[in-house]
């Protein structure tokens, strides 16, 4: 009985110091594992995105972008206001991005990409790339919730850092002024 007894003390005792130790541990948030998981974030250079050029014929693909340039890529819907807002103020500010490589991207129809690039003229910006993520590819690569979604990367094509939401040209400057290579 003595043994019984000594045996269920002794489990209840390791179980009380399991449940101890489980409740110390830092939690991992849902946004951490998620994160964790996200492949920009394994494979933190340039994505090997494959988007459909508004010749509708050739492809814009990561070999396009210039080399030892910083680029930044936005993806993007043509009908989302916060999107235009964010065109808006790069165009605006447009001096500060002349060294950079822009490319953006959509899943949206075609036709709202053409139409996209005629009113705001992106094609007088020769280092503004527009292409249709057909495969859609770059939404799952960043886990991306909410647009516009930026991604910044250095000169040697290594990821800075990533913005939900329309930015300030102010703050994207300084992601981009904080890792100058």
């Amino acid at each position: 009985m003595k043994k019984v007894f000594l045996a269920i003390a002794i489990l209840a005792f390791s179980s009380s110091a399991l449940f101890a130790q489980q409740q110390q541990a830092p939690q991992q948030t849902a946004q951490d594992q998620a994160n964790a998981q996200a492949p920009y974030l394994r494979f933190p250079t340039i994505p090997p995105f494959h988007l459909l050029r508004l010749d509708s014929t050739s492809y814009l693909t990561k070999e396009d972008i210039k080399k030892n340039r910083r680029t930044l890529i936005m993806y993007f819907s043509p009908d989302c206001d916060h999107c235009k807002h964010q065109t808006e103020s790069i165009l605006q500010d447009f001096s500060k991005f002349k060294d950079i490589e822009i490319v953006m991207a959509t899943y949206q129809p075609f036709e709202e990409l053409k139409e996209f690039n005629t009113h705001y003229r992106i094609f007088e910006h020769p280092n503004m790339k527009l292409g249709r993520d057909e495969k859609f590819f770059l939404p799952p690569f960043y886990k991306i919730r909410n647009l516009p979604y930026l991604a910044l990367y250095d000169k040697k094509g290594n990821l800075i850092t990533t913005f939900e939401g329309t930015q300030k040209i102010d703050t994207i400057m300084a992601a981009f002024d904080k890792k100058r290579s």
